[in-house]
C-alpha cells in the first residue's frame, strides 16, 4: 500500500492556512517528496509527515514556490539526524540550483545525491519504484512525474502449509526465489502464489498548460494529482496565457486519462475557497476533490 498526502496545496506563496503546493509519498517506510517551497518542513510536520523517512525529493521546476524552501528542508533533516543519502531530481540545471542554495545549508551530515532529468535519463529506478517525467508547458524547463510501484503477487500461506514449507522460507518465496526443503522438494514461488498484483500509479503535474500529451501520461492512475490555479472559467485565458490550468482543464485532462481520482492543488493565493467551484469540475470528472493541506489517502492493497 501507498500513503500519499498533501502537505500543502498552495501556490505562488504560503498563506496563514496554506502553504505552497507539494506532495508526500510513502511506501514500506521508505518516503518521496514533490517540490519543497518557502517552509515545506513545516507543512509536512503538521500533516503527520515523517521527515525521518524521506529518502527522495523531485522538483518540477525553479520558480520559488516549488524549490526556495530547500535549504530549511535539508538543515532540518540534519537536525532529525539523517545520515543516509538523499537523492533529488528535477529538470536540467538541477545541480547548479541546488549548489547555489545550499550556500546557506552547507555541512550536512547526509550525502546529496543528484539527478538531472534530461534527454535520455528521464526515466529511473529507486526503491522498487518506477519514476517516468515528461516536459509540461510552463514557459521554463518544467517536470510532471508518474510513480508506478509494481506489486508482488499475493502470498498464500494455505499452499504454502499444504506442502510442508517452514515459515522462514515465506519471505523467499515471496520475492520469486524458489527454496528446496530438507526432504529435497524443490518449492517454486508459483506454487504458493496467488497471481500478479495491478501494480499502483500516481501522477503529478503542475505548473502547466492544458496540453494533450498529459491524458496520455496519467492514463489509467490511480491518482492524478493537478494544478487548478483558478476554478472561475472567466480565468481560463488568463492562466493559458501564463502557463496554468484552471479546474475544468484538469478535469478533462482526467476524464481522457481516465483516472481512478483527481485531486486538485496550487491554488491562488486570490481563490480563497476553492470549494465553491467543485460541482462544475465534477460535472466533467465526477471523481474529482479539490486538495488541502493534509489531505491524505491510501492507495492499494
Amino acid at each position: 500500500m501507498v500513503e500519499v498526502c498533501l502537505p500543502g496545496t498552495g501556490g505562488m506563496l504560503p498563506l496563514e492556512n496554506r502553504w505552497t503546493a507539494s506532495c508526500w509519498g510513502e511506501f514500506q517506510g521508505t518516503a518521496i517528496l514533490i517540490d519543497c517551497g518557502e517552509g515545506t518542513q513545516i507543512a509536512l510536520k503538521k500533516a503527520g509527515c515523517k521527515l525521518s523517512r524521506l529518502e527522495l525529493l523531485l522538483i518540477t521546476h525553479f520558480h520559488a514556490d516549488h524549490i526556495a524552501g530547500l535549504p530549511g528542508l535539508l538543515l532540518t533533516l540534519g537536525n532529525y539526524g539523517k545520515k543516509t543519502p538523499l537523492t533529488i531530481a528535477g529538470p536540467a540545471g538541477l545541480g547548479q540550483v541546488v549548489a547555489s542554495l545550499m550556500t546557506i545549508a552547507p555541512n550536512l551530515p547526509y550525502p546529496i545525491v543528484l539527478k538531472e532529468l534530461d534527454g535520455e535519463t528521464r526515466d529511473f529506478d529507486l526503491f522498487g519504484i518506477h519514476f517516468a517525467s515528461m516536459h509540461l508547458q510552463h514557459g521554463i524547463p518544467c517536470l510532471g512525474y508518474r510513480l508506478t510501484l509494481k506489486r508482488k503477487p499475493i502470498f498464500n500461506p494455505d499452499k504454502a502449509k499444504e506442502l510442508g514449507v517452514p515459515l522462514h522460507y515465506y519471505k523467499t518465496l515471496h520475492a520469486g526465489q524458489p527454496v528446496v526443503l530438507d526432504n529435497g522438494n524443490r518449492i517454486l514461488p508459483y506454487m504458493v502464489l496467488d497471481g500478479e498484483r495491478r501494480p499502483i500509479s500516481i501522477c503529478y503535474c503542475t505548473d502547466t498548460q492544458p496540453i494533450e500529451e498529459i491524458s496520455s501520461f496519467a492514463h489509467g492512475a490511480d491518482l492524478f494529482v493537478c494544478e487548478g490555479m483558478y476554478g472561475d472559467e472567466a480565468m481560463s485565458e488568463k492562466m493559458q496565457e501564463k502557463g496554468h490550468m484552471i479546474f475544468s482543464d484538469s478535469a478533462r485532462l482526467a476524464q481522457r486519462a481516465e483516472v481512478k481520482q483527481l485531486w486538485l492543488t496550487h491554488f491562488s493565493p486570490a481563490m480563497k475557497e476553492p470549494e465553491q467551484y467543485l460541482d462544475a469540475a465534477m460535472s466533467i470528472f465526477e471523481h474529482t476533490a479539490v486538495g488541502y493541506d493534509g489531505i491524505r489517502t491510501t492507495l492499494g492493497p
